[in-house]
């Protein structure tokens, strides 16, 4: 399994894949057209087009691509009035091939009510859209708080070791985040080290190993005191943590 990252608009990340074996071509939430089509056309085909969710900086590549290559366009069922020319809908926990590989489709909502993250657990590979960044998460759009939270701990329950491509290059801000309310955790700063060496040398901090997330991204720490204290509370529930977290970090 071969993965290029192909940096879209201001910010997006999306995904060519390459299965070997079998040449599939497949690509993850294409932001638009011509940048995407520029690494495709080294291939001269893509056979699918894999949606993590319905928002238009993924999705705005769907038909021009498809109309060149007739790819197959797969996406949430939930979404299927919302993604440009989908046409195999996807179920929550099904096990999908692209080529010879296989992914399980992860239901995640909280971003938006559809969004899903691809699972490749052969691989040990996920793609979390807008859901689970590099130490941060989505902005709560159509969902709850709750739904947010419990979509995240889907992820984390992942093996430690899975490689998470992200939706956005949006690591620098998250991490002045989570060192902001997180200041003492060791592995954080680290990690910052290693944040600050790639984007120096231009190049893209995703992807990121869960394990590590575990360790420095705030989101997923809710159970955490020091970070219980710091936000005054102490005897909340994780939910209410995440969802204070969540409020600050709309406004940072």
């Amino acid at each position: 399994m071969k993965i290029e990252i192909i940096s879209c608009l201001s910010d997006n990340y999306s995904y060519l894949i390459h299965d070997e074996k079998s040449n599939t071509i497949a690509i993850i939430d294409p932001s638009e057209f011509e940048t995407c089509d520029k690494i495709i056309k080294k291939y001269n085909k893509l056979d699918f087009i894999l949606n993590t969710h319905h928002h238009a900086d993924h999705v705005n590549g769907n038909l021009e691509l498809k109309k060149k290559y007739n790819s197959k366009i797969l996406g949430f069922s939930q979404d299927k009035k919302r993604i440009p020319g989908i046409d195999i809908l996807l179920e929550e926990n099904q096990k999908k091939k692209i080529g010879n590989l296989e992914f399980e489709v992860i239901f995640i909502p909280g971003h938006t009510k559809g969004h899903i993250a691809f699972f490749f657990s052969k691989e040990k590979i996920a793609f979390t859209g807008d859901t689970l960044f590099s130490l941060g998460c989505g902005r709560v759009f159509e969902g709850t708080h709750e739904e947010m939270f419990y979509s995240l701990n889907k992820i984390k329950n992942l093996p430690p070791d899975t490689k998470i491509y992200c939706g956005h290059e949006y690591t620098k801000s998250n991490l002045n985040f989570c060192l902001a309310y997180d200041p003492q955790n060791t592995f954080l700063k680290e990690k910052a080290i290693d944040i600050q060496k790639k984007l120096n040398s231009n190049l893209p901090t995703i992807p990121t190993i869960l394990g590590q997330e575990i360790k420095t991204n705030i989101f997923l720490r809710c159970n955490d005191p020091e970070i219980k204290l710091a936000l005054g509370l102490k005897d909340s529930s994780e939910v209410e943590v995440f969802s204070k977290l969540r409020d600050l970090k709309d406004s940072f």
